[in-house]
């Protein structure tokens, strides 16, 4: 396989389809080389328009999604971000490189080991995995969060954790019905929620079931 030409192929036919026109995120696709975190037995199927398996049962989210939900967070270099959920690291590598730190939590000690080692082997120093359950939140105070699990709501923890114009990235739902969720703070008690994209996504681990939370 040709995997320059193959990465090519993926942003060209995978991902500016899916209105990922941002130069910045198209250029950081080619930068951070997503067959680098994908898991060798898989190899070969790190351009593909699909999800890869991950230890855990859990998986990477396929390209053009994780595209997506970069374009939309829309780091910006002075910016400290969380993400829920560390996977194999690939989505974390991709917000560090436009954020000032990444915190990223895992809660499956093989997938914070995985992350680690290919966030470590790929030279990437502003990322800190953490192990532990985020499904509620995690402390601190944040610019942008990045849920890579479905929600079947937002729990108001991650709300408060936000700073005024920071955003939240969710997938909110419940199958067959998912969307991804741009939340923005933009005042003490005011959240504009904007539904971007439909899709399908595996819950995240120990996700709530009811909210007690309407905006």
């Amino acid at each position: 396989m040709n995997i320059e030409q193959a990465r090519f192929n993926m942003i060209e036919q995978q991902i500016r389809p899916w209105n990922v026109l941002a130069q910045d995120v198209l250029d950081l696709l080619t930068v951070v080389k997503r067959e680098e975190f994908t898991p060798a037995a898989y190899r070969s199927l790190a351009f593909f328009d699909t999800e890869i398996p991950l230890p855990g049962g859990e998986n990477m989210l396929a390209p053009k999604v994780e595209a997506r939900i970069l374009q939309e967070a829309n780091v910006k270099k002075h910016e400290h971000v969380l993400e829920i959920g560390a996977g194999s690291g690939y989505m974390a590598a991709l917000l560090a490189y436009k954020a000032r730190h990444v915190t990223s939590v895992e809660i499956d000690p093989e997938l914070k080991a995985l992350a680690e080692k290919n966030l470590s082997a790929y030279g990437v120093t502003n990322v800190s995995v953490e192990l532990g359950n985020g499904a509620q939140g995690w402390q601190g105070e944040y610019d942008v969060i990045v849920i890579s699990g479905a929600l079947p709501f937002l729990p108001d923890t991650f709300l408060k954790q936000i700073k005024v114009g920071g955003r939240i990235l969710a997938i909110v739902g419940a199958a067959p019905v998912m969307s991804l969720q741009v939340i923005t703070r933009t005042s003490d008690q005011v959240y504009d929620t904007v539904d971007v994209f439909e899709l399908m996504a595996k819950s995240l681990h120990s996700a709530t079931e009811h909210s007690h939370f309407t905006f």
